[in-house]
């Protein structure tokens, strides 16, 4: 809210600042007046390459007075930071927006002086001591204050893109084996629910066992467009032998052969 009464001076300063800042290179700092008051600015610094503060991004509140410029701007910082010029509630303890401040100079100037602030202090009581005699401290102080309150969280920024409710991917199903023992002509048939329709995969022990699997069978006949086979598997010396029976089984490739022993 506008406060009562601004000059025509004040309101003549804050247009032309507005004008100056289109001209200006802000880099990747953000400075401008609200959308519905021109007296409520808001600022964005990001943390200083090289400095505990890098990764950052800081927000600034600036309230204009209704004497603007001849009175200084109120600048707080509304991101936490640990800085020995910035208290907890973010109040800035510089000399320019105190009793150094100038007409002549704009809010731009004040912000680029802010950032400064953030890799060259001035050192006063409470953490400029800890600054002054423990530095090591200090740093580590600052930077943990920068990942807690001024790092932005990535997960954020997926959420906007991604949208809200997504439900989590199922795990993956486990995979159950069967297996007969490896004798002569007894084959290892693995199957795998990793995918819904995948065709079945088999192994053998040995390539010696695949070679007699098919060795002592009389008759095999593959239907290939199905993917179902007929196997006889009765013993080829016709001699009084016990008949082994004859199996149908699917596979997931046509024409393969499968040699099933079923002893009685």
């Amino acid at each position: 809210m506008p406060p009562p009464n601004p000059t025509a001076t004040t309101l003549k300063r804050i247009h032309r600042e507005i004008a100056d800042l289109k001209k200006e290179d802000l880099g990747p700092i953000q400075l401008a007046p609200t959308d519905d008051d021109l007296f409520h600015w808001t600022a964005t610094i990001p943390g200083p390459d090289g400095s505990v503060y890098e990764g950052g991004i800081f927000h600034v509140e600036i309230i204009l007075g209704h004497d603007y410029p001849f009175s200084a701007p109120r600048m707080v910082f509304r991101t936490r930071i640990y800085h020995m010029n910035i208290n907890e509630r973010g109040s800035i303890c510089i000399d320019i927006l105190k009793h150094n401040w100038s007409p002549a100079l704009s809010l731009f100037k004040v912000i680029l002086s802010l950032s400064s602030l953030l890799t060259d202090p001035n050192p006063i009581p409470s953490i400029a001591t800890e600054y002054v005699r423990n530095r090591v401290q200090h740093d580590r102080e600052a930077r943990r204050w920068t990942e807690l309150y001024a790092r932005p969280k990535a997960s954020d920024d997926k959420d906007k893109g991604k949208g809200k409710g997504k439900g989590r991917a199922a795990p993956a199903p486990a995979q159950r084996t069967s297996a007969r023992p490896a004798g002569a002509g007894a084959s290892v048939l693995v199957i795998s629910d990793d995918e819904e329709g995948a065709a079945p995969r088999r192994t053998r022990a040995a390539a010696a066992v695949a070679a007699t699997a098919t060795a002592g069978t009389k008759r095999k006949r593959a239907a290939v467009a199905d993917g179902e086979v007929d196997i006889d598997l009765s013993n080829d010396d016709g001699g009084g032998g016990p008949a082994r029976a004859t199996r149908r089984a699917r596979t997931g490739a046509p024409g393969e052969v499968i040699v099933i022993e079923d002893e009685d």
